[in-house]
């Protein structure tokens, strides 16, 4: 059985998860996203308003595995459960965003191309996605 340390861990070195929330009904809807450890958590950022955001708000149970670029989840891959949260705090926005940077490198480049939009006022709000894994 593994842990959630354990599942953060194995989801920390994967470069893509897929992060599956659900609609109303039930059904699932997976997004492939660059996630990071964050603390005990994982994070990632989304723009904000859109499907995952709102069906957060309804619902924060949530499901990753490890996938390639386009969401291809392996068969027999882990599936681990957890709980998300959105925030929108610019705070919380920062320290994301730092963490994502440290892992992906070229990450950075977006988040000064997002910095420039916004001061333009032509970006989309952004919010940081937090991933508590639950037990498994």
């Amino acid at each position: 059985m593994t842990t959630p340390s354990g599942a953060r861990a194995e989801l920390a070195r994967s470069k893509y998860v897929s992060f599956t929330t659900f609609r109303k009904n039930g059904d699932p809807v997976p997004t492939p996203v660059w996630i990071a450890p964050l603390g005990s958590d994982l994070v990632f950022i989304s723009v904000d308003g859109v499907g995952k955001t709102k069906r957060l708000a309804r619902d924060s149970e949530v499901v990753l595995s490890p996938c390639d670029f386009r969401g291809n989840v392996a068969p027999g891959a882990p599936a681990y459960s957890g709980t998300a949260v959105v925030e929108r705090d610019p705070a919380a926005l920062d320290t994301a965003r730092r963490a994502i940077a440290a892992k992906y490198p070229l990450a950075r480049i977006g988040n000064a191309f997002q910095g420039l939009l916004a001061r333009l006022g032509q970006g989309k709000p952004r919010a940081a996605i937090r991933v508590t894994l639950t037990q498994p």
